[in-house]
């Protein structure tokens, strides 16, 4: 049960880093656009509102790829010193730490999408877009990212009872 709830979550990390990449290529289509708009003489509104949603999309959608694949940056410096128990501990106790800041930074970009729906906010730029439809890929990445270091900190246990 649990190789397989692992390698769901494996799909979904590698997913999210997929939506990642679409919404950086939509960020080079908007700029592009904006450019190009410009130089031909004609104007669409919230191009650059648009591109910025984009861009913060595509961070949060990369968290958890980039945590699962080890591209944040990390303690590894100093981890690769240590060995065994001590080890087992520092790496237990920095994920703990990186769980409840990135569960308590997921429990409030969700708080805050579910408010900008009941209160149907709309962006104060040019579109004057819904501000929670945006949102809501903030909010969806970073529940992603917090399962994934959550998962991390699982496993971490798991291994240490195997051995």
């Amino acid at each position: 049960m649990f190789v397989s709830l692992h390698n769901s979550l494996n799909k979904i990390y590698k997913f999210s880093g997929y939506i990642a990449a679409t919404f950086l290529i939509l960020v080079a289509i908007f700029i592009l656009i904006g450019i190009s708009s410009r130089i031909f003489g004609f104007y669409i509104r919230g191009l650059a509102e648009y591109s910025g949603y984009c861009m913060a999309s595509a961070s949060f959608f990369a968290l958890a790829y980039t945590f699962v694949e080890g591209g944040h940056i990390r303690i590894t410096l100093f981890l690769e010193k240590l060995s065994g128990y001590k080890k087992w501990l520092m790496e237990t106790w920095c994920l703990s730490i990186a769980s409840f800041f990135s569960g308590y930074l997921a429990f409030y970009f969700l708080k805050m999408l579910i408010i900008s729906y009941k209160f149907q906010e709309r962006s104060e730029g040019a579109d004057e877009i819904l501000i929670w439809i945006p949102q809501t890929s903030v909010a969806l990445g970073s529940i992603i990212f917090f399962i994934s270091v959550l998962h991390r900190l699982i496993l971490i246990f798991l291994e240490r009872s195997h051995d």
